[in-house]
Parts: C-alpha cells; structure tokens; sequence
C-alpha cells in the first residue's frame, strides 16, 4: 500500500512537473512578442508574465480541467500507469520540439500522450468519442484562424485609424498598451493551459482514490471529476507561472524575430487577437492550443503589413510539427505504457 501511494504521489509531482515544462515550453506565447518589439527586457517581461500566469487562479473557473478528465478517456480505462505514460510522452515531445526550436502544442502533446498510453492499455474503446474530441481538433485548425483574424482585422483598422499620426507619439502609446495585451495573453494562457494539468491530476486521483482513502491529508481522497480540489488548482497554477519564469529563449527567437518583424502595435494586436480566442475557449470549456492561436495572430499581423513579410517557409515547419504533436507524442506514450507494464508486471 505504502508503495501504491508514493507511486501516486510521484504521478501527481511528474504531472505538476510537466506543467512547468508547459510553462518553460510556452513562455514564447505570452512574451515573445513583447521582448521582440523591445518593450520589456527579457528578465521583466517573465516576471510579468508569470504573474498573470498565477493571477489566472482568481478569475477563471475549472470547466477545461472536467473536460479533460472526464471527456477524452474513458476514467474507467485511467489508472496510474496510463497517466505516467501519457506525462512521459508529453514531456519527450515538448523537449523534442523544445530543443528544436519549434513551438509545437504542450496542450495537444498532453492529449496526444494521454490518449496514447490508454490505447496501448485497452484499444480506440479506451477513448470517449466523440467527447471533447470534435472541439480539440477542429481548435488545430479554428485556433490560429481565429487569432490570425483578430489580428489581422486589428492591425487593418488601426492603421488605418492611425494613419495621420505621427510614428513616434503611436509607438509611445502601443508601447504602454502592450503592457496590457501581453498580461491579457498570460491570463488566458494560465488558465487554458494549467487546467490541462488539473485535469490529468484529478484523474489520477479517481483512478486511484481506493489507494489514498486511508491517506492522513483527506483532500488527496478524491472520489469524483465533478470538482477540482483547491490545493490541485493552486498548484497547477504556481507550477506553470515559475515555468514561464524559467523561459524558453529558442522558441521566443522563432516566434518573436524570425517569423516576421513586429513593432509595438503589432505586438498589441497580435497578443489581443490571440488573448480574446483563448479566453473564449477557455470559457467554453474547450481545451485549445495557445500556441497554435498566438502564433497565428502573429502572422496575421505579418499579412497585414504585407504577405512577403511572413517567413511561410518558417510558418510551414511549425504547421507540420502541430500536425506530427498528437500522433508523435501519443506514440511515445504507447511505448512507455508497454514498457511500465512489462516492469509493474
């Protein structure tokens, strides 16, 4: 019994782990674009990105996190060698990409693993279809849509509305309001993405809550996904701030230099577009990929300015390794459940 619990308890730590990995793999979403056009330094602009990371906790609610746990796999499959192996596989693609430079989806590798390992565990029948499964893929494509039309549409009408006025006094004034873009896109980052987390962790704990109900800190006893227990929200939340905190340099180059040149007001619309998309996401329960919409506000913007300005040959790297992250880290996660069967049993 002690070892089933330590087994569930270093899951829980694994998973917290992998949404710091989360944060540290994403930290390009909410600072890319404000390091970029030079208004915060790097060290300043983490920190107030892991902010509003965490402040997410007090406005957002939990509706992505039961998502996640009661509508992508069948909880009666879950227990706690799919979910090591889906973390394993997340984690992997998220370094994979990491080191590769590519900001691909944390979100869609999680999904991907989670799946994964629980098909290894009981076939396509361990999957709850189509569950949330309709809304997280059709969000691949509807995410950087959305936010490449916002963007797109902001960066038209501003220009347009600014036309006469002088360069330096609107470069002075986006530079103050992107201050409040990017903590916009921060919120809505912490809240999309850490509920993932809280998700598989309260998953966990129902798979596993016949070990842990003589556990002395009653509210690791967790009987049903209908609720998330507080200290796994606050956890989630801190753990994915002090990884944006960490940072991710490569992916910030890819996404704030190299995929097309942004000035101030740019940066604003970018991270406005990309902010209102996953907030209405979020509110709808809808696990979405905020790096697939920021990254396609950003060349909305770019198109807005002029379709050559957008590196397409860069646009089209990242596009394949959104469509490779489900199916690679599912793989993954497949593999690493046979191995742990092979050496629980």
């Amino acid at each position: 019994m002690a070892d089933s619990v330590a087994l569930v308890l270093a899951i829980v730590l694994i998973a917290l782990a992998f949404d710091f990995i989360n944060g540290f793999h994403d930290s390009a979403n909410s600072i890319a674009t404000v390091v970029s056009t030079r208004v915060l330094s790097p060290t300043a602009a983490v920190v107030w990105a892991a902010f509003f990371n965490f402040a997410a906790v007090f406005i957002f609610g939990t509706a992505v996190a039961k998502n996640i746990a009661k509508g992508i796999v069948d909880p009666a499959v879950v227990d706690a060698s799919v979910i090591l192996a889906g973390l394993v596989g997340a984690i992997s693609w998220n370094l994979i990409t990491w080191y590769a430079g590519l900001p691909s989806s944390s979100s869609h590798a999680l999904i991907g693993g989670y799946a994964g390992s629980a098909i290894a565990k009981a076939g396509t029948a361990a999957l709850v279809l189509p569950g949330k499964w309709i809304s997280t893929l059709t969000f691949i494509v509807v995410s950087p849509l959305l936010g490449l039309t916002v963007a797109f549409v902001l960066t038209v009408g501003l220009s347009w509305l600014l036309r006469r006025a002088l360069p330096r006094r609107v470069d002075k004034a986006f530079r103050l309001l992107q201050l409040v873009s990017a903590g916009s896109m921060s919120l809505s980052h912490g809240s999309n993405d850490s509920q993932k987390t809280m998700g598989i962790i309260v998953s966990l704990l129902v798979a596993e809550q016949s070990v842990l109900k003589d556990f002395p800190i009653r509210a690791f006893h967790v009987t049903s996904a209908d609720s998330v227990p507080t200290w796994v929200v606050f956890a989630a939340y801190l753990a994915i701030a002090l990884g944006t905190m960490a940072g991710g340099w490569r992916i910030v180059k890819t996404m704030g230099q190299r995929l097309t040149k942004l000035k101030p007001c740019g940066g604003f619309c970018a991270e406005t577009g990309a902010a209102a998309a996953i907030s209405l996401a979020s509110h709808f329960g809808i696990p979405v990929s905020t790096t697939h919409t920021i990254t396609g506000a950003i060349t909305g913007v770019g198109a807005a300015n002029r379709i050559s300005a957008v590196r397409w040959g860069l646009a089209g790297r990242i596009v394949w390794a959104w469509i490779l992250t489900i199916p690679a880290a599912a793989g993954i996660a497949g593999l690493a459940y046979l191995v742990l069967r092979v050496l629980v049993h």
